[in-house]
């Protein structure tokens, strides 16, 4: 909800201001001797046609000025009925009994229809004022369901809406709350709306409220206090600060929700890590460490002479059982930075030849293609993470391809959020990913098939969650005639490091 919605639902009521009272007066003066002028000029003599118009010359000044000129007018028209319209003209006598009495009923009605209508008149601004604020709450209880509100755009509303100077939202503290007891009770400013005033803060240990503190204050459930500085309320307005109240502890509570769910995701994300990390400590790492034990518990046998193709063999299962496990350790590492937001990225320019170029350095290079265009420009990343992210989805699709080409290209396409971005594109020829599968491969700890591919499953993972930190996006397409296009955009660098 806007505030200039607050502001325009006040205005749907205005109060009869000064302008309408004076005017008012003014045809309560004026009104009476003109309507007693056309009644003389139309050459009419019938007293009754003339406190007919009298009579609604009292209505109209009363719709204009409210009840006070309204009044005047009624008794401005009677002396003027008495004057020229009752014998003996032209003087304040009245002879005629019947005269007499049809001009106090014309009093007596012109009072009555000056209060009815004084009356009416207020009622309906009052409804017109309550349907306004009415509209106000409704406005804001809707802002506060849809999550739309912050605390602080909150106490903007109500400032704007009663015309303060500033407003002021202060927290009870708590003796758990890491203060000392002498402070626990006392009022803290929470957030401030308006003028930047010093604002004290509210020493009430005893749980009453501070006197004198603020132009208007209203107390809000959960330990709040709604301050207002500018000027004094009515007790209608007043009414509606409480009513205020309410909804903002409404929204107070909406928020410690959303929050405590927050937290509630964090945790359960935390425990299936921690799980799925015990399960790959449990057997991911054992297998590579078992390799390793064996070949170098055979190793050392005495008596055992091993040819050199056999001692090379069981070099190269610790070589390779080593870079394996290291890879697992690196991945695992990776994952509890990115799941404890950790991961700070350096960014500046990077060239995609250049950091292809040291991923790639360590695979064999017989299935690998890099078909990368002449001096493309840089994109804005992290030339580390970039890397690992290269590398780990390298390596994933080697496991995948079957022997068969890696191909690697890049090109300026599409965009990050409003930045124009480039891309680097690894498609392998292997067996694929269906539909259900292409965002699956992306969740921690999952495998397309658990038995037969080693690893904990967690290179594309990382990979993603790498190239988010970036500023950039990791997706995945099926390749025409089979296999599978994984596609990293960043933004294109403009040349300033962060």
């Amino acid at each position: 909800m806007t505030c200039e919605n607050s502001g325009m639902a006040r205005l749907a009521a205005p109060e009869l201001g000064p302008v309408r009272t004076l005017t008012g007066f003014v045809l309560a003066l004026a009104l009476p001797p003109l309507l007693e002028w056309g009644i003389f000029f139309a050459g009419s003599d019938f007293l009754a046609v003339d406190v007919l118009l009298q009579v609604a010359g009292v209505v109209a000044v009363a719709l204009v000025g409210g009840l006070w000129p309204a009044l005047l007018c009624a008794l401005w028209s009677s002396l003027i009925l008495n004057y020229y319209s009752t014998e003996p003209f032209g003087s304040l006598e009245i002879t005629n009994a019947e005269d007499l009495l049809t001009l106090l009923i014309f009093v007596a009605v012109a009072v009555s229809v000056s209060l009815v209508v004084g009356l009416a008149a207020r009622r309906s601004r009052e409804a017109a004022i309550a349907s306004a604020d009415a509209a106000t709450l409704g406005e804001l209880a809707r802002g506060v369901l849809a999550a739309e509100d912050t605390l602080q755009s909150f106490l903007h509303h109500v400032r704007t809406h009663f015309g303060m100077a500033g407003a002021a939202l202060y927290a009870r503290g708590d003796e758990d709350d890491g203060r000392s007891s002498a402070e626990a009770g006392t009022w803290k400013v929470l957030t401030v709306s308006g003028r930047q005033v010093t604002l004290p803060d509210l020493g009430d240990p005893a749980g009453s409220e501070a006197a004198g503190v603020g132009d208007a204050s209203t107390l809000v459930p959960g330990g709040l206090k709604l301050v207002l500085y500018g000027h004094a309320l009515t007790a209608r307005e007043q009414r509606l600060l409480v009513a205020f109240g309410s909804q903002l502890a409404a929204l107070r509570q909406r928020q410690q929700l959303l929050t405590s769910t927050e937290k509630n995701r964090h945790l359960a994300e935390g425990n299936v890590m921690r799980t799925a990390i015990l399960r790959a400590v449990s057997h991911d790492l054992r297998t590579p460490l078992a390799a390793i034990k064996l070949a170098v518990t055979s190793l050392r046998q005495q008596g055992i002479d091993f040819s050199p193709d056999e001692e090379a063999e069981l070099l190269g299962t610790i070589e390779d059982s080593s870079d394996r496990l290291a890879s697992l350790i690196d991945n695992l590492l990776d994952m509890s930075r990115l799941s404890g937001d950790t991961a700070t990225p350096h960014l500046g320019p990077v060239h995609w030849p250049d950091v292809v170029a040291a991923a790639l350095q360590g695979m064999p290079s017989e299935n690998v293609r890099i078909l990368l265009p002449p001096n493309p420009p840089p994109v804005q990343a992290d030339f580390g993470m970039l890397e690992r992210v290269i590398a780990n989805i390298a390596e994933n699709a080697q496991k995948h391809a079957g022997g068969s080409d890696i191909v690697v290209t890049a090109a300026v396409s599409g965009t990050v959020g409003d930045f124009p971005a480039g891309e680097l594109r690894l498609r392998d020829h292997g067996r694929g990913v269906d539909k259900d599968g292409i965002e699956r491969i992306f969740q921690p700890f999952q495998r397309l098939d658990d038995a037969g591919t080693a690893g904990l499953g967690l290179g594309l993972a990382v990979a993603r969650g790498f190239t988010e930190v970036m500023g950039g996006e990791l997706r995945a397409e099926p390749a025409p005639g089979g296999g599978l296009t994984m596609i990293i955009r960043l933004p294109l660098s403009t040349g300033v490091r962060q």
